[in-house]
């Protein structure tokens, strides 16, 4: 059974240079062993770019061809944090809007806005982030645990675009591959292939 929730993490966006990873839990359980690895790397790159750039104050959608099923949603709560879930396609909009929110609150609840300011990579702790992936397979359960009222879905529209709207101008998805330093060779390689099905999730 594929997993409703791929992936969730808070990041701390750097204009005009890297973001910061702060905190993440992914779900790659349903995807083949042989390249769960591949998968996870690609994932890594879609996520820190769509973290970089969603600008402040924005809850976006973003679709990326290579995992045609899934979407990436972004929150950039305007305070420093951007807050980031893969999901499925069918997953409801309002409800991911309600993770996301909460995921950046109880963050910044959890650290002051200095140590978030000067952290490396993954070093603040938030071992709830655990639970929630968990919990929040179940959209249903999702909306239960953060009762969340549909009208929420109005107070924050929510922006489709695809991942290469999202790249600067003469900017090619190829290229961010070809320089990336989050993908190994084997997974480059992958993504060559990939691009011939136009799916990595359909080479399994």
């Amino acid at each position: 059974m594929s997993m409703k929730v791929l992936y969730m993490g808070v990041w701390r966006p750097q204009e005009g240079g890297e973001p910061v990873e702060l905190a993440h839990q992914r779900e790659l359980s349903s995807f083949n062993r042989f390249t769960r690895g591949s998968i996870q790397e690609f994932l890594s790159l879609f996520v820190k770019t769509a973290a970089n750039r969603t600008p402040a104050g924005k809850r976006l959608a973003i679709e990326e061809d290579k995992i045609p099923d899934y979407l990436i949603h972004t929150y950039n709560n305007s305070r420093g944090l951007c807050g980031v879930v893969v999901t499925n396609k069918e997953y409801p909009d309002f409800v991911i809007t309600g993770v996301l929110k909460k995921i950046c609150d109880e963050f910044s609840t959890k650290h002051s806005q200095s140590a978030i300011n000067i952290a490396t990579a993954n070093s603040l702790p938030y071992p709830e982030l655990k639970d929630h992936i968990t919990q929040y397979q179940n959209p249903q359960e999702a909306d239960k645990i953060l009762k969340i009222q549909h009208e929420l879905d109005s107070t924050k529209q929510v922006l489709h675009q695809t991942m290469e709207s999202m790249l600067e101008r003469g900017e090619k998805m190829d290229q961010l591959v070809a320089k990336s330093n989050d993908l190994s060779a084997s997974s480059k390689m992958f993504y060559t292939q990939a691009k011939k099905q136009n799916s990595c999730c359909n080479v399994m």
